[in-house]
């Protein structure tokens, strides 16, 4: 032992920890001797030899580098690395590096404050002896959020602001003159105007909104916006620039597009949808043939590259779709007046055109500019009493029957689709009925229909015949070299993770199913619907379904064309919602420019627009699934205390979650609460196992719950276990 000024003693594990944090928050300087005796303040011979020996171990570990004069320096190419920083609430941060690499723990302690999402420097810190690797912030190089969401608190001398979730690591303090009239409890959105450093802890910022009361709807569907970083109104000038757009449709641009003013057209979309971006026509094209036209909003034509209005769409990215509102991509005027193919109304389209035999083989296609002006507009509702034949006295029997010819094509398509080795996942979606002030009055599971996989299926091969147009080259005759595809924007979808495949696959064995991991594409995919087959209507089908989606990559957008294995498509890409997603106002435009004769776009300037684009449709996502917490914890605020029958829809190291059967509405059992034994997490069988009694707790278990608290403010519901 060796003592430090002040009397206390220290040991090589002190020196080794003192030795670390200077180095990390030294990164690039080289120090003698000397100066790291004179640093750390180690005045007697006993500590300065103890850190000359932990320095030398920390050469041989590869976290110092000795120079030819005996001076040291931190390790930079082995220890110092860049990548993004992920804040959990649990204090169990970690960082991510940009080689894709496994994910590395940083301590509270070694965060520098770090926000979640913020791109960081980390220096690796020296292993100890049966020690986690671990890293350590030493540079924060951009944040990615410079504004938070939260509840005021103001006091006399200072106000803060307290924020919800694992995004900032304290409360961010706001002097009093810049409130902007917010009061205690307000929820307002506040900008960050001084980040934490070495001369300053404190997150300091100011109010640049105020949204209202907590618990006000408008305020909470706002909050949940501003927290992602997300639009919760549209700016004046965007809507002034849209205000200017003449709508008409002159003869000059009719005589250059195709006329289906004549062809019967409908749209089919939910009961409250106002955007109506794509139509279908359907015409005899012969004996056993039918021309089906899929017609698109024409966004392009109105929405010009490097306008204002489209400036706004690209940083948008997409609409995004709250539990009671649409936050659109496009000003109102755009998506629900000028483009909107509104029955009745003459439009225009950029269209896939195809001839169809009666078995849905594609006979010939085109891709073209159209006007159209659709005769009926259908609610997915309405189709499917027609398709049941169920359509009232008033509807044109050939209004029914052009209905029931495309549901017959659509489902050969489908069929033809899971032949061809598409996986089939079915999943129910949650939905709500809102009342006039937002309040949810049912909770319900939204399934698919024959109406709404006609127009799926439709929309999905208009997708696939765009992609195939550009990216399929045929080769030339003789020895010619085969044309480069030009650049083009791809929905892409990768295979399965190998590892999270055969976890299922050893999982499903248990209940006697089996599942192929290895061999082709299609061999895996005809193997996992043989399994979504064979558990339908069994107990066990929502947790193989689960535990299957959990082995599934997330589809994105990218020039670079890897096709998409859940459709089990070569080419795939997105052209059918230019009113709601760029990437297909992307899509069109390349189109155009290549059918004009353009030479192929630049890939790296589209590759970053795909980057944005995925990256903003993850961002709504969750917006989207926060708004349905939030409306799930408010639906069942009034029923704290009753008993419902439930599945285990989760399973967690902290707690069970469980979905009531009856409503569906998903809550947590906290783990504190399972009392009677102690339980372990089996991740890879999906189960709590009790030591003592040996009592499993495993995904899919039917179970009683008692709904204990639903706390709105965290939009977070907890349940007990039922006594019953």
């Amino acid at each position: 032992m060796s003592k430090k000024k002040g009397g206390k003693r220290l040991n090589k594990k002190m020196i080794a920890e003192m030795l670390q944090t200077f180095f990390q928050q030294n990164p690039n300087e080289v120090f003698s001797f000397k100066q790291i005796f004179k640093a750390l303040k180690l005045d007697t011979h006993p500590a300065k030899m103890l850190a000359i020996d932990t320095m030398d171990e920390m050469t041989w570990d590869d976290y110092l580098t000795k120079t030819s004069d005996n001076s040291y320096r931190l390790n930079l190419k082995t220890q110092v690395q860049e990548g993004t920083f992920i804040r959990k609430s649990n204090g169990k941060n970690s960082f991510q590096p940009d080689d894709g690499g496994k994910p590395i723990f940083v301590s509270e302690r070694n965060s520098m404050f770090a926000l979640n999402g913020d791109r960081v420097r980390v220096a690796m810190m020296a292993r100890r002896q049966n020690h986690i690797k671990e890293a350590m912030v030493v540079e924060v190089l951009s944040h990615k959020m410079d504004q938070a969401v939260g509840k005021l608190k103001v006091e006399k001398d200072f106000a803060f602001l307290v924020t919800e979730g694992n995004i900032f690591a304290q409360d961010i303090l706001i002097p009093k003159k810049k409130l902007k009239g917010g009061k205690t409890g307000d929820k307002a959105v506040v900008k960050i105007t001084q980040w934490p450093s070495k001369d300053s802890k404190n997150l300091v910022g100011e109010v640049i909104d105020v949204l209202g009361k907590e618990g006000d709807n408008n305020v909470e569907m706002h909050a949940i916006l501003a927290q992602y970083g997300l639009p919760y109104k549209y700016p004046k000038a965007i809507e002034d620039a849209a205000e200017k757009i003449e709508p008409g449709i002159t003869a000059e641009e009719i005589a250059r597009r195709e006329d289906f003013r004549d062809v019967w057209t409908c749209t089919i979309d939910p009961k409250d949808a106002k955007d109506f971006d794509d139509a279908l026509s359907i015409r005899p094209a012969g004996k056993g043939l039918w021309e089906v036209g899929v017609h698109i909003a024409d966004v392009s034509h109105y929405v010009k590259e490097g306008s204002v209005i489209d400036k706004e769409a690209t940083k948008r990215a997409t609409s995004v779709y709250l539990v009671d509102r649409t936050i659109p991509m496009l000003p109102e005027r755009l998506c629900n007046f000028i483009c909107s193919l509104r029955p009745d109304e003459e439009k225009l389209c950029y269209s896939v055109i195809v001839v169809l035999d009666d078995d849905a083989n594609i006979k010939q296609g085109r891709i073209v500019h159209t006007v159209i002006k659709s005769n009926r507009r259908y609610a997915y509702e309405e189709v499917q009493d027609i398709l049941m034949g169920e359509s009232p006295t008033s509807e044109p029997a050939e209004y029914a029957d052009s209905l029931k010819t495309l549901d017959r094509l659509a489902k050969k398509l489908r069929e033809k689709r899971f032949k061809g080795g598409a996986v089939k996942f079915d999943r129910e979606e949650l939905h709500f009925d809102i009342d006039a002030d937002g309040k949810p009055t049912r909770a319900y599971f939204k399934k698919s229909t024959d109406a709404t996989q006609l127009i799926e299926e439709f929309m999905l091969l208009a997708n696939k015949f765009v992609a195939e147009s550009i990216g399929m080259k045929k080769k030339p005759k003789g020895n010619g070299q085969q044309q480069k595809a030009k650049t083009f924007v791809y929905r892409i979808h990768d295979q399965p993770d190998p590892t999270k495949l055969e976890n299922l696959r050893e999982f499903v064995v248990k209940f006697g199913y089996k599942l192929k991991t290895g061999g082709t594409k299609g061999a895996i995919s005809k193997s996992l619907n043989s399994l979504m087959d064979g558990c339908q209507g069994k107990k066990e089908q929502k947790l193989i379904e689960t535990v299957a989606l959990r082995a599934m990559m997330k589809a994105k957008y990218s020039t670079h064309n890897i096709g998409h294995y859940g459709l089990a498509f070569e080419y795939y890409t997105h052209f059918t919602s230019p009113i709601r997603r760029y990437p297909d106002t992307m899509v069109h435009r390349l189109l155009t420019k290549y059918q004009d004769g353009g030479r192929s776009a630049n890939q790296d300037k589209y590759e970053e627009l795909c980057e944005h684009c995925s990256d903003m449709e993850v961002v709504a996502q969750q917006a989207e699934r926060d708004s349905i917490k939030y409306k799930m914890v408010e639906f069942m605020v009034d029923k704290v205390g009753e008993v419902y029958d439930a599945h285990i829809s989760g399973i967690q190291s902290y707690g069970i979650y469980c979905e009531i059967d009856e409503n569906h509405c998903e809550g947590m059992v906290p783990m504190r609460d399972l009392d009677d034994d102690y339980y372990d997490f089996d991740e890879r069988n999906y189960c709590l196992v009790g030591r003592r009694h040996h009592n499993k707790y495993q995904l899919g278990d039917p179970i009683r719950i008692k709904v204990a608290r639903a706390n709105m403010e965290k939009r977070q519901l907890d349940f007990a276990l039922a006594e019953d």
